[in-house]
């Protein structure tokens, strides 16, 4: 019997665990789901105790399914979403809940942030936006937030697992990257951006490369989910760079387009690309390599919102009957079009006050053309964050998706005409959980190269655009990318009008 590899992906919703041989043939795999918090308007949390429940409980899980034995068990790769952010004690004990990246509750510390400071954009190729840790520390330091007052570290969701399981300090570089308060080029904290949070270096935990080892688990924990305690895990890196890393995109002109709840487009560089428009990020992955795209806050978050609204009791539609649907309704959804900003929107527009909107709706419009433009409002989106990878020199040649949305046949295909690129499937759709245990292989040294992943990541499809649809969707990006720029101003209006 083989050797096998897990990867552990710590998501928005759910945290996944998945087994695999060094073929990237998934041997188990188990989810938990969380939820998250709405405390007060705007702000957006989750419980880290409960997330750590739910990693002890799928690792468990995945070790009991296999029916392997231990001893095969050669590592466990990490993988983790962006942007959180927890105070805590000295002792890693949490002292607030974990603050995610759709937390929007330091909006105006942002605004103010760009414009008296927008250089640190440039330092630290993070765009200034309420999801960084950065504005919600500054939003923190000025209400004199009594968690931020009593707290002595500050860290992301990871490091509070890191801390707990191996009494390690250490952040990996692209989840320090995602924080607003890392250098870019130095692989070092911002001394700037620490001032404008209020804290100092003695407050964060070190960085350190994604291959970086952690050994000696505790015990307890070791015993809790059935697994010798000098079993190593990988720190790896942030959900992003891992789900590109998962399909093999590694080289110039491979893109992977991520939509599970929010959804993302992204290509590893070789250098830091700082966009001058501020539309599009970068994060440092390693020494050698960067990762640069865009974050949208409205993936399948806008076909659930949508689902929730069709389904009665007793009739609920399932996502299979949302795709049967739209592809009932034709290209373009019978004119009808959407702007998916339903939970405000990161990339490209960095507006938290943006609101979804129908343009165009009729009393002839029915749900499949409603779920068509949903579905087709989202791809415009990733493709406008796609020209500003083309506007920085980066071209689209090798297009891979991932995430919860390549189940759709419809949505893969509005995808490949939107872009007029072929788009290649893989067989999962868990790319960031193979990324994960790709690397965690590569760490110890059972691969040679990360690049190696190419030979063995098993594909399942390769979706062909059609050209026709492809020239009606140029059109309609035109009129997407018009309409914001007409409306933005009606979104800020409509906030304030019940208020006083």
């Amino acid at each position: 019997m083989s050797s096998y590899i897990i990867g552990l992906d710590i998501g928005t919703t759910s945290v996944k665990a998945l087994m695999f041989d060094y073929s990237g043939r998934i041997i188990a795999e188990h989810e938990k789901k969380y939820p998250i918090l709405y405390p007060a308007l705007n702000w957006a949390e989750q419980d880290p105790l409960e997330i750590e429940i739910a990693a002890i409980h799928v690792l468990k899980t995945v070790i009991l399914e296999s029916n392997t034995p231990k001893k095969l068990l050669k590592g466990i790769g990490i993988s983790s979403a962006m942007h959180s952010l927890i105070c805590a004690t000295d002792d890693g004990e949490p002292l607030s809940n974990s603050i995610i990246w759709a937390d929007s509750r330091s909006q105006n510390q942002a605004d103010h942030l760009k414009q008296s400071n927008s250089a640190l954009f440039f330092k630290t190729g993070t765009p200034l936006h309420p999801m960084t840790p950065l504005a919600k520390l500054v939003w923190m330091k000025e209400l004199a937030w009594q968690p931020y007052k009593d707290a002595n570290k500050y860290f992301s969701i990871k490091e509070f697992l890191v801390k707990r399981w191996f009494n390690e300090e250490v952040v990996d570089y692209s989840v320090a990257a995602s924080t607003g308060l890392f250098d870019v080029e130095k692989m070092d904290w911002n001394e700037e951006a620490l001032t404008e949070a209020g804290i100092t270096r003695d407050n964060l935990f070190s960085p350190v490369p994604p291959t970086y080892l952690l050994k000696g688990l505790k015990s307890s924990i070791a015993k809790e989910i059935g697994i010798d305690q000098q079993v190593p895990f990988t720190i790896g890196a942030s959900d992003g760079p891992l789900a590109n890393l998962g399909v093999g995109a590694l080289k110039p002109g491979d893109t992977a387009i991520t939509i599970g709840t929010s959804c993302a487009i992204r290509q590893f560089t070789a250098k830091p690309l700082l966009d001058k428009k501020e539309e599009i990020f970068t994060y440092r992955f390693d020494s050698k390599s960067w990762i640069t795209g865009g974050a949208s806050n409205n993936g399948g978050i806008v076909l659930a919102w949508l689902q929730s609204l069709f389904s009665s009791e007793g009739d609920e539609l399932s996502m299979e009957d949302m795709s049967q649907l739209a592809a009932s309704s034709p290209p373009g959804a019978n004119n009808l079009l959407f702007l998916p900003y339903i939970t405000g929107e990161r990339a490209p527009i960095w507006d938290s006050q943006a609101k979804g909107t129908f343009i165009g709706l009729t009393s002839t419009h029915q749900k499949g053309d409603l779920i068509r433009a949903a579905m087709e409002g989202v791809i415009l989106n990733v493709y406008q964050i796609g020209q500003a990878l083309n506007r920085l020199g980066n071209e689209h040649v090798n297009l891979f998706a991932n995430g919860g949305f390549s189940h759709s046949d419809i949505w893969v295909s509005i995808l490949a005409d939107t872009f007029g690129k072929t788009v290649h499937l893989p067989e999962s759709h868990q790319s960031s959980a193979w990324g994960a245990a790709w690397l965690a292989l590569f760490s110890l040294n059972e691969v040679s190269t990360l690049a190696d992943i190419k030979k063995v990541v098993p594909m399942k499809d390769t979706i062909e655009p059609n050209l026709n649809n492809h020239l009606l969707y140029k059109r309609l990006y035109e009129i997407f990318k018009d309409v914001y720029g007409q409306i933005n101003t009606t979104y800020t209006r409509l906030d304030n009008l019940q208020r006083p």
